[in-house]
């Protein structure tokens, strides 16, 4: 499952990959999150959460690759990824070398306590 959401009066966005993603999720997933990015304003924050994902299929990544690139061009100037695991850590850093251009902020966190602190939450 993926759910996707925003605080608008925090401009933050969350992401949130839940149970076992598989490739028929994630269009309408990226499709509601070209939806919320209507309602931020570049410099928004992106907080990524991976605590309930279980497994992701490889043949996410383009799509994943495709909402960080939505999220570049609207001005994303922070993003925070909560990965508690190792073998959760789906290959994020290395997706992002590719898709942000313009570099944001990268933080990760093992607890979303830490992510809300590193979000000033």
């Amino acid at each position: 499952m993926i759910l996707a959401t925003i605080n608008k009066s925090k401009q933050l966005l969350h992401f949130s990959l839940i149970g076992r993603v598989q490739l028929e999720e994630m269009e309408p997933g990226r499709q509601e999150v070209e939806k919320l990015l209507a309602d931020l304003s570049p410099g928004f924050r992106l907080l990524t959460d991976l605590g309930r994902l279980d497994s992701i299929t490889v043949d996410c990544a383009p799509k994943i690759g495709e909402i960080m690139e939505l999220c570049d061009q609207k001005g994303v100037s922070l993003v925070v990824r909560v990965i508690p695991e190792g073998s959760k850590d789906i290959g994020l850093n290395i997706l992002s070398l590719f898709h942000y251009a313009h570099r944001p902020r990268t933080v990760t966190c093992e607890t979303m306590v830490q992510a809300a602190e590193a979000l000033s939450l």
